[in-house]
């Protein structure tokens, strides 16, 4: 998929969106979004099911989010994307996401900083700590 058809169906994505006439719901299911800059994409409700997005920029950069809440990630690939900053959905379409170790690490980090008292969850976050300290998150959560 090249830049312009993609830049196509993201605009009438965001149509879709707002109920605006034009708008049309993005499916990217299988696409190859590899090294893509999806920083400004607001991909909210979007089937990127089995989608490469391998080393793609879904990043807080420039001043832009991408927004993945309610984003069908199913059996894509993420491994090395830039996330930060991104929301990521947290619903059975984030299943199988296949990640690499740093996105694991932000994950776990944003896990062991939840404030939850549960004695399970106590035991899961003590147990995941140290990889959570890994990620490059770490100290701005204040885990290091």
């Amino acid at each position: 998929m090249n830049e312009t058809e993609l830049k196509d169906i993201l605009e009438k994505h965001g149509k879709w969106l707002r109920d605006e006439d034009g708008g049309e719901y993005a499916n990217l299911s299988g696409a190859n979004l590899r090294y893509a800059d999806l920083s400004y994409a607001n991909l909210s409700g979007a089937d990127l099911s089995g989608a490469d997005l391998s080393y793609a920029n879904l990043s807080y950069a420039n001043l832009s989010d991408a927004d993945l809440s309610g984003a069908n990630l199913r059996d894509a690939d993420l491994s090395y994307a830039n996330l930060s900053f991104a929301c990521w959905p947290l619903w059975c379409g984030s299943k199988r996401v296949k990640v690499d170790r740093r996105i694991a690490a932000q994950l776990a980090a944003h896990f062991c900083v939840l404030d939850c008292d549960d004695p399970d969850y106590i035991k899961a976050r003590d147990a995941a700590m140290e990889f959570a300290k890994t990620s490059h998150r770490a100290k701005e959560l204040g885990l290091t």
